[in-house]
């Protein structure tokens, strides 16, 4: 591992209940589209970076032949239960090597903001795209812009179930180029109340910053405003290749 750390540790158990309104059938409908319009297809090979939990490649698996990779042992745990026969490599972003490319490659859920600098995400972008054939195509779901973020905002989460409560608080916090967030968790269960913090540090980068790091690795690129959830979305294309649809 690089400078990625596992910034979901004690919380990973409850992030399906916390991202419980994530309407995941609808994104991956809409990043088949994206695909699609692109020419890759039905039957192609995707692979997910910073999967997480596997939220995503329950719908993408109806039609790709899909791989998982996360930063995150805890995530990947719940990802590997959810998908015991998909292939899930335990691997950071910024220096994974898998041997081979895919189709399509995907990084969603803002999970590019991790990388927290402009070099590492680069770095990051440029470690995506050699994973991608000649023609294929590389979707990339960003964080917030510098325009977009500011200092000083509350925000909070209420989870109500059966056997556990959750309550996620956090004060937004700007460094520079860094969003920061010290995510504070009240975890009740019959066990009794537990409290900790997790540190979330995501870079903020202008969208010319973000279309440079593809063309800078020799991809064509496209961005969208809305993207899946309002925080926009890139779509790159690798050069050459004569069938971005086959399997």
């Amino acid at each position: 591992m690089t400078e990625m750390s596992n910034q979901h540790g004690r919380s990973a158990r409850y992030y399906d209940a916390i991202y419980a309104f994530k309407d995941y059938h609808h994104e991956a409908e809409s990043i088949r589209w994206l695909l699609g319009a692109r020419g890759v297809g039905d039957g192609a090979t995707l692979l997910d970076v910073a999967c997480g939990t596997g939220g995503h490649l329950t719908f993408l698996r109806e039609h790709y032949q899909v791989e998982g990779l996360d930063v995150s042992p805890d995530m990947l745990a719940i990802a590997r239960q959810r998908h015991p026969d998909v292939p899930l490599h335990h691997a950071d972003m910024l220096d994974f090597e898998l041997g081979r490319t895919f189709d399509a490659v995907i990084c969603l859920f803002s999970a590019i903001g991790y990388a927290r600098t402009e070099p590492l995400m680069r770095q990051a972008i440029a470690r995506m795209a050699r994973h991608v054939r000649p023609g294929g195509a590389l979707v990339v779901e960003p964080w917030f812009r510098p325009d977009q973020f500011f200092a000083g905002r509350v925000a909070s989460r209420y989870i109500d179930q059966r056997n556990f409560h959750v309550c996620r608080m956090n004060v937004s916090e700007v460094a520079g180029e860094l969003s920061i967030m010290d995510m504070h968790f009240l975890i009740g269960t019959p066990d009794g109340v537990d409290h900790f913090v997790e540190r979330h540090e995501l870079g903020l980068w202008t969208q010319a910053q973000m279309t440079d790091a593809f063309t800078a690795v020799g991809m064509t690129v496209e961005a969208f405003d809305d993207g899946l959830m309002g925080r926009g979305l890139y779509v790159a294309r690798q050069p050459g290749g004569d069938d971005a649809s086959r399997p």
